[in-house]
């Protein structure tokens, strides 16, 4: 069973997916503390904010409150809202605190290609063919350590920047790392002009890619 915050339908808004029609399915629960987080509602699962999942699909804000679904309950839930995108973003929270290979089994074999994003703080359960965005949350409140072997499975790693030390961490995170088939990305943190200068000053350095959160500048979930 899957604890889940909310589940809407949208554009993927940031690396490589960027434009993509995607459901969005997200998970309660996450002890990693990043200072910066804009879903810190769903750090915490408390069994008092239970709720059915009708009431889950019809939240208007963001909330705290989660429901517990089961992988062919989750995929029913998309045809009975009618979604008609074929991508699923998997997040959270921490996602990874969730052994997802039931769920995403059944997601590609229902005609789905999904995608998980991650803080890479905890060990990927995942299909091969599954999408891995690691968004490595360096030296964060809760004291997790960002994993080798999450480095390793991603696709992309996509690092939040706000200075230059975050620059110096993911140089720190990489070295030894095989990138032959990985994406980097960087993301300017709140889409500060600051941030967003220093990510491109950084992204031609190293020959890297920037993911600017489109969908914060459309206005969309």
């Amino acid at each position: 069973m899957y604890k889940v915050n909310e589940i809407f339908e949208t554009i993927q808004g940031e690396g490589s997916y960027t434009g993509t029609p995607a459901i969005f399915l997200r998970l309660q629960g996450c002890p990693v503390g990043c200072s910066w987080c804009d879903t810190k509602q769903t750090w915490e699962i408390d069994p008092e904010l239970q709720l059915s999942p009708a009431a889950i699909l019809e939240k208007k804000a963001d909330s705290d409150h989660w429901c517990s679904l089961s992988s062919a309950e989750v995929v029913q839930l998309f045809t009975d809202k009618g979604y008609r995108a074929k991508h699923v973003v998997i997040t959270g929270g921490e996602p990874c605190m969730y052994d997802l290979r039931p769920l995403c089994e059944l997601l590609h074999q229902r005609g789905f290609s999904t995608q998980i994003e991650t803080s890479g703080t905890f060990d990927i359960l995942a299909p091969d063919s599954t999408w891995v965005t690691v968004s490595p949350k360096v030296n964060m409140k809760g004291g997790y350590e960002v994993l080798r072997t999450a480095l390793e499975r991603a696709n992309e790693i996509k690092h939040p920047v706000a200075m230059e030390k975050h620059i110096d961490e993911l140089l720190e995170l990489l070295q030894g790392l095989d990138l032959t088939n990985t994406l980097v990305y960087l993301q300017p943190i709140s889409q500060k002009a600051k941030a967003t200068q220093l990510a491109i000053e950084f992204c031609k350095q190293y020959n890297w890619r920037l993911s600017v959160q489109v969908h914060k500048y459309l206005g969309i979930n």
